[in-house]
């Protein structure tokens, strides 16, 4: 074995970060690996969210990336490698609380929204959720049957929302209603009268995420609630590509620890002949080609970075990288299980864990298929779709 080559990192791509990038993604890796990788699997076990892991959380620092003049996007993308490392679940809170919500503000909202919430969301002070998925409506949001109608002090809306992660802990909601036939997107405090707040429990996987449904009857809001730039489905959907770009990079994360977890156990296991499981040609086959999958799913994740650094990305572009690095980051973690034997279905290993928070992860913000359908309309010039 090469002394310069870490299994997960074989172009070495690490080594070309420059030192505040190296610096986040040491301080996020410390942080999931002393206090998120000693308890998440017990949380998972009990179907509840560890949210006493919010104050350190919050000590990162990583949403503030995402409000400076021209932010790091390849510094935020590693701070999701490293959550995703540790939970999807967490990675998840990010990409909500960030790529969805405050992006959102900072783009479409108005300076009383900016300064109401900005501030707050970034230090994770206060939580947000947001709502755009129903019950009858995922791949297909343009179908909405959330209405919000005028009335003379402002807004009024009914509707039903579902699969809204942090719902029942978030202080505010970004809410997605058609007024006038024109989806439009509206801030709205979760203490109101007429929102009620239900978490969905029996879930396998994303355990330990705060998933929600909304019910929203008759919710009176103020004019300021309405975000003033954003009155059109695209502005949902430039709030979901935002969300795509960190999952693209937190599902390396969960690849990268599942092959190192799987590598430390075969080369400790002995079978046939008292060999490492790790020495069979069988094995090393199967590893070989992991590493190839990880690899290309760096290398997509750092070019779209540095695209979007650039101002230059386009959606297809993140569709390609959400769609691709979803699909590798579960069949990594599935040929771990199944290299692990018995041993991976224990909960006191994760890969089995990350396994199951990967098919989660695999569907929401498009599923595959939708993300086919992307790419493809760009590759025809032909939309599949409507």
């Amino acid at each position: 074995m090469s002394e310069t080559l870490h299994p997960t990192d074989l172009y070495q791509l690490d080594a070309s970060l420059t030192e505040s990038q190296r610096a986040i993604a040491a301080r996020v890796r410390a942080f999931v690996d002393g206090e998120v990788l000693p308890c998440i699997a017990e949380y998972h076990d009990r179907e509840e969210v560890p949210r006493h892991l919010l104050p350190g959380l919050a000590r990162l620092n990583i949403l503030p990336i995402l409000l400076d003049e021209k932010p790091d996007y390849i510094a935020y993308g590693l701070a999701m490698r490293e959550l995703e490392r540790g939970s999807s679940t967490l990675r998840s809170v990010f990409s909500v609380q960030g790529g969805l919500v405050l992006h959102a503000i900072n783009k479409f909202g108005s300076n009383e929204q900016r300064a109401r919430w900005l501030q707050p969301l970034a230090t994770l002070d206060s939580l947000a959720c947001f709502a755009l998925t129903e019950p009858h409506f995922g791949s297909n949001p343009s179908g909405m049957e959330t209405r919000a109608e005028k009335t003379a002090g402002g807004y009024r809306i009914n509707g039903h929302k579902r699969w809204a992660t942090n719902g029942t802990a978030a202080e505010v909601a970004l809410v997605w209603a058609k007024l006038d036939e024109r989806v439009c997107g509206f801030l709205i405090e979760t203490n109101r009268p007429g929102m009620d707040m239900r978490p969905i429990k029996g879930k396998i996987s994303f355990r330990t995420s705060e998933t929600a449904e909304l019910i929203l009857n008759n919710v009176e809001l103020p004019e300021t609630a309405l975000l003033p730039g954003a009155r059109s489905l695209g502005g949902a959907m430039s709030c979901l590509n935002q969300a795509r770009y960190s999952i693209a990079w937190g599902t390396i994360g969960a690849a990268q620890a599942c092959l190192d977890e799987t590598i430390s156990y075969l080369k400790e296991r002995f079978q046939f002949d008292n060999k490492p499981l790790a020495s069979h040609q069988l094995i090393q086959h199967k590893l070989a080609w992991m590493a190839a999958d990880l690899t290309t799913m760096q290398l997509m994740a750092l070019r779209l970075g540095e695209l979007k650094c650039a101002g230059q990305e386009q959606p297809a572009q993140v569709s390609l990288a959400k769609m691709h690095n979803c699909r590798k980051a579960i069949e990594i973690a599935r040929t771990c299980r199944e290299l692990l034997g018995a041993h991976g279905i224990l909960t006191a290993n994760h890969v089995m864990r990350r396994m199951v928070d990967l098919e989660t992860v695999l569907t929401y913000e498009g599923t595959e298929h939708i993300h086919t359908l992307i790419v493809g309309s760009e590759l025809t010039g032909i939309k599949a779709f409507s």
